[in-house]
């Protein structure tokens, strides 16, 4: 089965992501996340694809550390403020966003890399960008970005998960998850004002991009991911293997990989962990990061 995803015609512009973490930097532990990176993804629909879930299989770069701070995820928004971005007639101010919780779970991976137990679930509400307005220089409702004149549909941006410093192994699933009018854990329903509003709700035309690359760490299955949908179309097996539940789905998402990035404290737990270049890998448990060793040898024996 051919990977069916929202590819937002392919476009791609340099934009400046949005983080929300007053984390540290810390150690990066797994990145596919580019640097600058595309205005849209690929992405995986949640309202027009019946979905509550979607995330992969992730193996830590070796020699890191696993005191895991902040979890960077790429979203792709393709909401207007008015109007409809297949309409030809979106319209958005320069730096509007809408509020929507998000949740990031992370579990172990249980025996033939099903989803085993719960590491951890963190929920945060995240001010989500929405699309830039249609552009006459496009002609078909998409919007014109000068830096490479080139039009695009929906827009990319970062939100970042503050974890708390929970322990993880090696390798973890993980999975982020949020609802929407129809679907989700606790679908918001379509009584709401934006339901019945020509724009419709924002968190509608919300996707997960997709499309990531490892730099940092291993993705050790790249056909596979995990997804939870109610529409067995929907999943590579076509839904034999089970449907609305978060689980392996494998062998149609080549390509189509997480946009994501992990950040975990690594501390020195004596002096020779910072000598010989070790401060460079090393960091506070708040994730800052050692000016020199001299620096990391003084955390070492004062804690500061």
């Amino acid at each position: 089965m051919r990977r069916k995803v929202i590819l937002g015609l392919l476009a791609t512009v340099t934009v400046a992501f949005a983080a929300f973490s007053g984390l540290g930097q810390g150690q990066v532990i797994y990145d596919s996340i580019r640097n600058p990176g595309p205005g849209n993804y690929p992405s995986q629909a949640f309202q027009a694809q019946q979905a509550s879930e979607v995330g992969d299989r992730l193996q830590f770069a070796a020699g890191t550390g696993r005191k895991l701070l902040s979890v960077t995820q790429t979203m792709s928004s393709w909401a207007c403020q008015s109007g409809n971005w297949f309409a030809g007639n979106c319209f958005s101010n320069p730096g509007a966003t809408f509020s929507h919780p998000i949740t990031l779970n992370i579990y172990n991976v249980g025996p033939g890399n099903s989803v085993g137990s719960l590491i951890q679930s963190v929920t945060q509400s995240f001010n989500i960008p929405y699309r830039p307005s249609a552009s006459a220089a496009c002609g078909d409702g998409r919007w014109f970005n000068a830096a490479d004149s080139t039009c695009y549909n929906g827009y990319a941006a970062n939100i970042t998960f503050n974890v708390g410093s929970v322990t993880v192994p090696d390798s973890v699933i993980y999975g982020i998850a949020y609802n929407t009018s129809g679907y989700g854990a606790s679908p918001i329903g379509y009584s709401t004002a934006c339901a019945v509003a020509p724009e419709g709700c924002p968190y509608d035309s919300l996707n997960v991009a997709l499309g990531g690359v490892a730099a940092v760490g291993v993705n050790p299955a790249p056909n596979d991911a995990y997804f939870n949908t109610i529409t067995g179309g929907w999943y590579c097996d076509g839904g034999t293997g089970g449907i609305g539940t978060f689980r392996l789905d494998a062998g149609c998402w080549t390509g189509f990989k997480s946009v994501v990035r992990f950040s975990a404290s690594n501390t020195p737990s004596n002096a020779n962990d910072c000598k010989n270049n070790g401060w460079q890998s090393r960091t506070r448990a708040d994730g800052t990061l050692f000016k020199n060793q001299g620096d990391c040898i003084q955390y070492v024996n004062t804690g500061k």
